[in-house]
């Protein structure tokens, strides 16, 4: 029976890439939206069912790679096959009038098929295919609806996507040659604990793995994708993709093995994104860029405590299963906030004060009030924070919930004579519901200690600083206080001025060389500007050639480190 189990790890790739297939078929296309949560369940059976740390091999396959689920794998796995499948029943319904459903149904399921790999891959070859199938094909979901706003949302993702593909391949082609040439993910983690390692090799991944987790200031990317990209994507965008970039540390970062250097790095940073990410969400003007900011700030707790675990070389045993579970309420909440948004202005009356109440629950949730999924997740992420890292983290109750505020302050209106369908308010409280239970049904399992072991009264004094936002937010409503408008992406602006200027700089001076050298050889010289000018919409616009140059680039770089 266990050998047979085994095999739905294969399973949970080939099936959603099957799906994927499907929607090429003529006439399946259209349809293939209405089996979108068909792609996750064998995922779901392999994370409640396969036998954990039983490698799957798959000879004559990627190097003769192989599949592995880890006990912080499956946890992983089955969070985003819940929130994979519950996004598909609410994407069936949201963009059934959508112009573009099979090439929506063939991405969602191609970084469907992504998505599940990276928490199952035994082998860096098998691990960077499939985290480079969640990186590279998400950009399709993000410019679907094709406008102006989502273009340049897809360029600035696209960009950060290909630069950590790039890191994360030289990382690990650095990381395996100082393993002896190994390519399993356990001996490659070992050999970057050893002194041998190469020293660029740990900080490219953790560069790599940070663009995709949103490590500031490598974040830019998550403000503008998630408001432009439909409202079932965004949810899985940063209730599940983003956790790709997590399990990358988790699987990599040799823990038990102190890196003073890059585990303070990695803490500060992360640290810092805690609290200043969630500032600039209360900026915001729209409710999904507020969710986006709420997302770095999040990963950024989760990032520092990893930093605090690699600088002390802690155990993988103390610090793994609280992330695993930080990582599943937040990917569960997250996404029911997320699909809140489209719920919004389907919600009047009575149904507008039921949504409200559950979006501030989940609100109050992450910003870890007791007695809710979020703060029990939370105390089990100060244990192996240290001291400073769990005053931080008790502090961050502070940012959030004002971020939290800002949310439902932004949420769209109501439209007159609306109702929310069924399939598009089940998902959303399913979602709720599965974010505020499963950490209480698995903290004991994973953690080995009980969920009331706490001394509540302990708990409640430690929840001050969340008073103290209920007490500001209060006040600021009060007195009409509104805060200063933030535009997305923050330092992005700046370097696109700055590109833009450039640029236009570039482009005068090839104007001024064109005129003066036509006066001479005018027809010639016309021809070489129409092929300049060709070979800057090439580079523009060809997001392959840019991505096999970068890979090309990394490659070299590669080679000449070893």
């Amino acid at each position: 029976m266990t050998a047979d189990l085994t095999l739905l790890l294969p399973l949970a790739v080939l099936w959603p890439m099957l799906l994927a297939g499907l929607a090429l078929l003529p006439g399946w296309g259209p349809r293939m939206l209405t089996f979108l949560p068909l792609g996750p369940l064998p995922a779901l059976a392999a994370a409640l069912f396969a036998p954990r740390d039983t490698p799957v091999a798959l000879p004559g396959v990627l190097l003769d790679g192989g599949l592995d689920l880890t006990a912080t794998g499956a946890i992983f796995l089955g969070g985003a096959a819940v929130l994979w499948f519950w996004a598909g029943v609410y994407a069936a319904v949201y963009l059934r009038r959508d112009g573009r459903p099979a090439a929506f149904a063939l991405f969602w399921n191609l970084v469907l098929a992504g998505n599940l790999g990276v928490f199952i891959a035994a082998d860096i070859v098998s691990f960077y295919v499939f985290f480079a199938l969640v990186s590279l094909l998400a950009y399709p979901l993000v410019i679907h609806d094709r406008q102006p706003a989502s273009m340049r949302a897809g360029t600035v993702y696209l960009v950060l996507a290909v630069t950590g593909e790039v890191a994360i391949l030289v990382g690990l082609m650095l990381a395996s040659f100082g393993a002896g040439g190994a390519i399993g993910i356990e001996a490659v983690r070992a050999g970057l604990a050893l002194p041998s390692a190469h020293p660029a090799a740990l900080p490219l991944l953790i560069v790599g793995f940070g663009i995709k987790a949103g490590l500031m200031p490598l974040h830019v990317w998550l403000p503008v994708a998630h408001p432009a990209a439909p409202v079932p994507a965004s949810a899985v965008l940063s209730g599940a993709i983003v956790k790709a970039g997590i399990f990358g540390m988790v699987a990599f970062l040799p823990l038990g093995t102190p890196a003073a250097v890059a585990g303070n790095v990695l803490m500060i940073l992360g640290f810092s994104g805690l609290f200043l990410a969630a500032l600039l969400a209360v900026g915001q003007a729209g409710a999904k860029s507020v969710l986006a900011y709420s997302t770095v700030s999040q990963m950024g707790l989760v990032m520092g405590v990893l930093g605090v675990a690699l600088a002390a070389g802690s155990a993988p045993a103390t610090v793994l299963p609280a992330v695993a579970l930080f990582a599943l309420h937040h990917g569960l909440a997250k996404g029911a906030l997320f699909l809140g948004v489209g719920l919004a202005p389907l919600c009047r009356r009575a149904w507008r004060w039921g949504l409200m109440a559950v979006l501030a629950v989940l609100g109050l949730s992450l910003a870890g009030m007791p007695l809710l999924a979020g703060a029990l997740v939370k105390s089990a992420m100060k244990d192996p924070a240290g001291a400073l890292g769990a005053t931080l983290i008790g502090l961050s109750a502070l940012t959030t919930a004002q971020a939290m505020a800002r949310y439902l302050a932004v949420l769209p209106k109501a439209k007159p004579r609306r109702r929310p369908p069924l399939l598009m308010a089940l998902p959303f409280l399913a979602l709720a519901g599965a974010a505020l239970w499963l950490p209480w049904l698995l903290y004991a399992d994973v953690t080995g200690k009980s969920p009331l072991a706490a001394d509540l009264a302990s708990k409640l004094a430690e929840a001050w600083p969340l008073g103290l936002a209920v007490l500001l937010i209060a006040g600021a409503v009060a007195v009409g206080l509104k805060p200063p408008a933030l535009p997305e992406g923050d330092a992005l602006g700046p370097v696109q001025r700055r590109a833009a200027a450039l640029t236009a700089a570039a482009r005068a001076a090839l104007r001024a060389g064109s005129r003066s050298l036509r006066r001479s050889r005018p027809r010639k010289q016309a021809v070489i500007g129409e092929d300049l000018d060709r070979i800057e919409d090439i580079f523009r616009e060809g997001a392959a050639a840019a991505i096999l140059l970068l890979a090309i680039a990394g490659a070299v770089v590669a080679a000449s480190l070893i």
